[in-house]
């Protein structure tokens, strides 16, 4: 029964959905930013496939479904976007030279960081696109040469790092400037970031919406101006 259970393509689904909004509860119910919902649902069901010995594939008959909506679902991100477009004009120099300076120490860091503790190149160009979302992190991956499994891994841990302690460093930091949480969250955390920034309001989701894909045009460049210099 057990088999027949996990063999439906339901099971991925509810399981999947159902953890995420078991998670939203647990944050609601004890009031605390830095429990996640989408952390929390990727413990339990890394847990549960491995105590019943589900096959991932098994899982990923349904859960696949949500996968392949997260792509088209992206566009919603547009709606903020226009609904503040005059505003992001009117901070245009602001938002730029916000997302460079984030893109610009998320790769520095991983190449400081990788030579004081002895990365090797190839740990090093998994860990470069850490701060953009993951489809074009994987592809920029494999194309100098990475890992992408500790891509996509370097990739969430940011996500949710960034997105659980944001309300935390902005409160330290005594940032309430809207535009400046949204460049904040879309930098450094991508979508995960998003949407958290969502949560704060329109204007923070809009400018982190517009980070994601700002960052990662500028990731890609950067990088590659950085392999032909020769300096990874």
């Amino acid at each position: 029964m057990i088999e027949a259970l996990t063999n439906n393509h339901l099971f991925g689904i509810l399981l999947t959905v159902g953890l995420f909004y078991g998670g939203m509860w647990l944050r609601n119910y004890f009031r605390k930013n830095w429990i996640n919902p989408l952390l929390i649902s990727i413990f339990v069901i890394v847990v549960l496939l491995q105590l019943a010995h589900i096959p991932y594939e098994q899982y990923m008959q349904g859960a696949g479904i949500i996968h392949d909506f997260l792509g088209p679902v992206t566009v919603v991100l547009a709606l903020p976007l226009y609904r503040q477009r005059r505003l992001l004009v009117k901070y245009k120099l602001a938002i730029i030279s916000g997302i460079v300076s984030g893109v610009l120490a998320s790769l520095v860091s991983v190449l400081l960081l990788g030579r004081v503790f002895g990365l090797n190149d190839m740990l090093e160009r998994s860990l470069l696109p850490h701060s953009i979302t993951t489809p074009i992190g994987i592809a920029l991956s494999n194309d100098i040469g990475g890992i992408e499994g500790i891509t996509v891994v370097s990739i969430i841990l940011t996500g949710l790092i960034g997105a659980s302690m944001a309300s935390v460093i902005f409160r330290l930091l005594r940032i309430t400037h809207p535009i400046a949480k949204g460049l904040g969250l879309g930098t450094a955390a991508h979508a995960i970031g998003t949407s958290k920034a969502i949560e704060m309001g329109e204007t923070e989701g809009a400018v982190s919406s517009l980070s994601i894909g700002v960052a990662a045009i500028i990731t890609v460049v950067l990088v590659a101006i950085m392999q032909i210099a020769g300096w990874y």
